[in-house]
């Protein structure tokens, strides 16, 4: 598959595949975007290059996914760009269903920090040598991940307190 990558996305992809070609598993477009998979244990060294050297220096965003399948069932995917030369790729992590646990990468953009709780409070994603990790949106006690496939759509009955839906009527 040959990839229409502009200069500055093909040199970004050449000097990762070769600094990185133990990591590097492959890239891909869709709908416009570039998307580079890596193994998930030198995450912190590729997103420190990538922000060091290749000048992407604004993470947009950190956001799981459930491919719901029987290996590497999550995704953590890193929404990066290069204000210097006005590039976006996702980087991907897949993980496995037991036990989703990768490095945090908070020691390179301190903004990652709300991004990957919110990814293991919905999907249960644990980040190793994270400096403030608990849950955002559930209680710390509560033992389920909301966007997982396999949690139900009205939740789970008397999981949570929910609050009283009827009005007072004193």
């Amino acid at each position: 598959m040959d990839l229409e990558l502009s200069k500055t996305l093909q040199n970004t992809v050449d000097k990762l595949s070769e600094k990185f070609a133990d990591s590097f598993v492959k890239v891909y477009q869709s709908t416009g975007d570039t998307f580079i998979l890596v193994e998930p244990h030198n995450i912190v060294e590729i997103c420190r290059y990538l922000k060091e050297e290749l000048h992407y220096i604004y993470l947009n965003d950190i956001f799981g996914i459930d491919r719901f399948t029987l290996e590497e069932r999550f995704e953590v995917v890193y929404n990066l760009i290069s204000l210097r030369s006005r590039e976006k790729l996702f980087l991907k992590v897949r993980l496995p269903e037991e036990e989703p646990v990768m490095d945090s990468i908070t020691d390179v953009w301190k903004s990652a920090s709300w991004m990957e709780r919110e990814v293991y409070d919905m999907f249960g994603v644990k980040f190793n040598n994270h400096p403030d990790f608990r849950r955002i949106f559930m209680p710390e006690d509560y033992n389920y991940y909301p966007l997982r496939k396999e949690f139900p759509l009205l939740g789970i009955p008397g999981s949570i307190e929910l609050p009283n839906s009827t009005p007072d009527t004193e």
